[in-house]
């Protein structure tokens, strides 16, 4: 399963966000810095209207949504990278998750404590960012050292653009901007994988709000204007919906103008942001949500409900998960046209609604 690191400073409510999302009291969200030391792992459902309207078609017996881990890790501080609050330790935890939700901060209270005693979320961004790019500064310059022994004799061509890639981005980094905004040929790709920079992380930044900054638009376009890819939370008011019902939750919600939950929009940001798509399966046992990377065929489709699927893999039936609703499930599909036979070389796309053939002695 895929996971969402949860990072930022001190106290600017990564507990209380995980807290929310999790639905549980795991992470200690206390008024004071490194209240978090081992991170907190939640597993997290991802929203699908879908599911339910295929159910009902199918009168299927269970519900099955896709999931995603989110990683509640411990606030970093200026100096990280050197070592400062326990910082390699904490830069640790973030090398080992998939992408990064990073908490910054917009609302005043005064009984809350700043580490820097003032509130700039852009400012916040910031030191995250450069203590991110100076650990991987220090991660680039022992392989560049590596790089240039090993190609002081002879230097063959794949030598010689690993050592050009690794000095393009040392001087990336030193500038303290991010290795995901360089670009890269697919060999240089290759590359950068095995690294495992911070900065080539695909990043969403959480801006955690008061309820009032919550409905309104003024600072918008500035938010979209300094983070690109943000989502506006009120990480306080998202942990009471948390301890409502359903049904009561959702009346708070009108009450309030809010048509969906910051967490909810927080999941499926992040869940496009790893490049994600879902394929769905409706049948009376259950109907369910399943994960696949964008560009999966057909085969690997299969394989994640079972690996065996994947060598015995032999056709798919495949229809839009609208046209499975508006024909009254696979008969319907079938008799209007509308389901299609698929085979190995069959790129996924997300919502496809799928019945597979799968030869059992392969």
């Amino acid at each position: 399963m895929l996971s969402v690191g949860i990072v930022g400073l001190p106290n600017v409510g990564k507990s209380t966000l995980f807290n929310a999302l999790t639905r549980s009291k795991l992470a200690d969200a206390q008024n004071y810095p490194f209240c978090t030391i081992e991170p907190n792992v939640g597993i997290v459902e991802v929203p699908d209207d879908r599911l339910k309207k295929l159910a009902d078609i199918s009168h299927s017996k269970k519900i099955i949504p896709t999931a995603i881990e989110f990683v509640d890790i411990a606030g970093l501080v200026k100096g990280a990278s050197e070592g400062e609050g326990l910082g390699n330790k904490f830069l640790s935890h973030i090398r080992e998750v998939d992408a990064i939700a990073q908490v910054v901060r917009a609302f005043e209270d005064p009984n809350i404590i700043h580490v820097h005693n003032k509130i700039n979320p852009q400012e916040d961004m910031e030191i995250i960012n450069l203590e991110l790019a100076m650990a991987d500064w220090q991660t680039i310059n022992k392989h560049l050292e590596n790089a240039r022994k090993s190609t002081r004799s002879i230097i063959t061509p794949e030598a010689k653009m690993e050592l050009d890639l690794l000095e393009r981005v040392y001087k990336q980094l030193e500038s303290g901007k991010s290795a995901r905004d360089l670009s890269y040929s697919e060999e240089e790709l290759k590359i950068m994988k095995s690294l495992c920079l911070l900065t080539m992380k695909p990043i969403i930044y959480v801006i955690n709000v008061n309820e009032k900054q919550l409905v309104s638009k003024n600072d918008d376009e500035q938010y979209k204007k300094v983070f690109g890819n943000y989502v506006k939370i009120c990480a306080k008011l998202e942990s009471e919906f948390a301890d409502l019902g359903p049904e009561e939750a959702k009346d708070y919600m009108k009450e309030l103008g809010i048509t969906q939950t910051g967490l909810d929009q927080l999941i499926i940001l992040s869940y496009q942001l790893l490049d994600l798509i879902t394929f769905l399966t409706s049948g009376e046992p259950e109907t369910r949500a399943w994960t696949i990377h964008r560009g999966a065929k057909a085969p690997e489709a299969a394989g994640v409900i079972h690996t065996d699927f994947i060598k015995g893999f032999i056709k798919a039936e495949v229809c839009h998960w609208k046209d499975f609703i508006e024909f009254n499930g696979w008969p319907g599909v079938k008799e209007k046209g509308k389901m299609r036979l698929e085979g190995k070389e069959y790129v996924m796309q997300d919502g496809d609604t799928c019945y597979f053939h799968i030869n059992p002695t392969n």
